[in-house]
């Protein structure tokens, strides 16, 4: 069911802080037809903030503040984007063996090795992995994929609510599946015998932290007022 029309200076619109087509896709698929999506491909010059926070929701964060205040700084009668919410996410694996690493490093695993700055190929990340669980036995390769979404007003750039999604597995020792992107060919969720990379779209997109996180946000929006006294929430 479609969230209800939301009260004057509430959600209107979403500025969802991504150019990932396939991102904007599954958000918009679970989140339905009540709100206007917009992405960076709509703002081209804005902002790059350099995440720097140890946690998912601390780079979450950051992404929604920086991209509410530069839109903010765009309108020139104040309330050109009242209506506007920016919606940003910060998501990667956690693998126990490893305390919880890559996590926030997900996207630069390899890199970090030789404190290369920017992203690590996919393959180079994949195969970090697999030397570092090389002498882990399957029974102690327990991971999980987290996901973190940050919520701001355009009008309230500092205002940030949170929703966490989780999708808990293992790592395998080698690549299956050609599907998907990331660490998808290694992860194999907890409940099935495929890795993310042989599920598809269509299954992973109903089981993934991504979604559990938006389901969460899509049943808050649906039920809240985001404009009431006391946000953000809990």
């Amino acid at each position: 069911m479609a969230p209800p029309s939301p009260p004057c200076n509430a959600v209107t619109t979403l500025v969802i802080a991504t150019g990932n087509a396939h991102k904007v896709g599954e958000i918009r698929g679970i989140l339905g037809g009540g709100y206007a999506c917009l992405t960076l491909r709509d703002f081209p010059g804005a902002p790059s903030p350099v995440e720097d926070a140890p946690t998912f929701a601390g780079n979450a964060a950051i992404k929604a503040r920086s991209l509410a205040a530069w839109v903010a700084a765009r309108d020139t009668g104040g309330q050109e984007h009242a209506g506007y919410w920016v919606l940003a996410d910060d998501s990667g694996l956690e693998v126990d063996a490893l305390g919880g690493a890559p996590g926030v490093h997900s996207a630069r695993f390899a890199a970090l090795d030789g404190g290369r700055p920017g992203n690590s190929p996919t393959a180079e990340n994949n195969a970090k992995l697999l030397r570092c669980l090389a002498e882990v036995p399957a029974e102690q390769r327990g991971a999980r994929f987290r996901c973190v979404l940050a919520l701001a007003r355009v009008t309230a750039p500092e205002e940030i609510a949170l929703f966490e999604g989780a999708c808990p597995g293992r790592i395998i020792e080698g690549h299956r599946g050609r599907e998907g992107f990331g660490y998808d060919p290694l992860f194999i969720p907890d409940g099935y015998d495929l890795t993310f990379a042989e599920l598809g779209d269509e299954v992973k997109n109903r089981i993934s932290h991504r979604a559990s996180a938006v389901t969460a946000l899509a049943a808050w929006l649906a039920t809240a007022n985001p404009a009431r006294p006391g946000f953000p929430p809990g």
